[in-house]
């Protein structure tokens, strides 16, 4: 090789560390101000009663989201192998903030989820998800073991156990969302499909035993299948009102009903029922196509990343992101029983959004370094 092909080659490949994902970076953009829009539209009411201020919401989630820009930001300049390397760290602390959730955590509406630090409060479960994702991606790359075995992929799932049990104890959504997490990264990592039957097979097991262990969900299964007879289902109702009444184009953004007091809690985990009311179906079939290209661009990056530890990060964040916008979605349709799974980017949720971000910023971090 000349010295001016070897000169070339160096710039190539500096070139390509330099290269951010483009397609990933405008997506996410473009969910955030469409959170926003969406949050602000479906909150104000809520803002107005409760707070005596329109923008409360928005100011707040505005503020979590420009923290979570910079966040982004920075963690896309570093080099995700050294992030990956803090995985153990990380999935300790996680344990930790998740443990002092069921000691001293705060109770809102029924659940234990937060955690207060003087004036901010924030939930662990949405660092658990991201510090499973690094924790598996260290095992998986630095394993040298079989990666095909069923020992093996039992030891690894069996890491997941302790954060699981904590996180599910009064987060059961979550605790699905990480279960789901390490099967995708257990399956990108192994070139068999037949052991993950049987995965699916005690998955289904474990939820079913897991499901069991308290009334209030066995509770949300019969709700679920009749919400017309129980008075918890008065938010599945409305929720189907506003979808339906929402018909192809909307009744125009700003004009629900439903969100003045009919759907308890709007912004949160049912704003997508608030989102086809005000856009109607168009609308609402143009937020998934958002959401499916993030997920397809999170997947492209996954399958063009330089090595494992790239591709499994990748394919960690995709599964997180097709996981929680299905159960969302099949949550505000009652296609599942109600789990309380936020809609990412646009439902209400400081945390939320800054890991999520965090997220996209390992994304970007990823595709920097993308394979020739």
């Amino acid at each position: 090789m000349s010295k001016k092909e070897r000169e070339m080659r160096v710039e190539k490949e500096k070139e390509q560390k330099r290269r951010m994902d483009g397609t990933l970076l405008i997506l996410v953009l473009l969910l955030v101000v469409c959170g926003l829009i969406f949050l602000y539209s479906t909150s104000a009411y809520n803002g107005r009663v409760k707070f005596h201020d329109p923008a409360y919401y928005f100011k707040k989630q505005l503020f979590a989201t420009s923290l979570g820009m910079m966040g982004m930001y920075l963690v896309s300049c570093m080099d995700y192998h050294i992030i990956t390397r803090m995985a153990p760290f990380l999935y300790v602390v996680s344990m930790g903030l998740s443990l002092a959730v069921l000691l001293f955590g705060d109770e809102y509406n029924g659940s234990k989820r937060w955690l207060s630090i003087g004036p901010l409060s924030f939930q662990p479960s949405e660092f658990a998800k991201v510090a499973v994702i690094l924790l598996l991606t260290y095992v998986i790359t630095n394993s040298k073991k079989r990666q095909d075995s069923l020992l093996h992929m039992a030891g690894t799932m069996a890491l997941l156990l302790p954060i699981v049990g904590l996180v599910g104890t009064n987060n059961l959504s979550t605790a699905i969302i990480i279960l789901g997490i390490g099967v995708i990264l257990i399956f990108v990592s192994n070139p068999k499909y037949l052991p993950f039957v049987g995965i699916g097979g005690v998955g289904v097991l474990f939820i079913g035993v897991f499901l069991s262990m308290a009334s209030y969900r066995l509770e949300r299964i019969a709700i679920w299948r009749n919400p017309e007879k129980y008075e918890k289902g008065f938010q599945t109702i409305q929720g189907l009102y506003a979808i339906g009444s929402g018909g192809i184009f909307g009744k125009g953004l700003g004009s629900s009903l439903q969100k003045l007091g009919f759907v308890p809690e709007a912004q949160n985990d049912m704003i997508f029922s608030i989102i086809c009311e005000e856009t109607g179906l168009i609308g609402a079939c143009l937020l998934i196509l958002i959401f499916a290209l993030l997920i397809w661009r999170l997947m492209v990056i996954a399958t063009h990343a330089r090595d494992l530890c790239g591709a499994l990060i990748a394919s960690g964040i995709m599964g997180h992101m097709a996981i929680q916008v299905i159960l969302n979605i099949a949550v505000v349709t009652n296609t599942i029983p109600n789990t309380g799974i936020t809609l990412p980017f646009v439902s209400y949720g400081g945390t939320s959004v800054l890991f999520l971000m965090g997220e996209m910023g390992l994304a970007l971090s990823v595709s920097r370094t993308r394979s020739p």
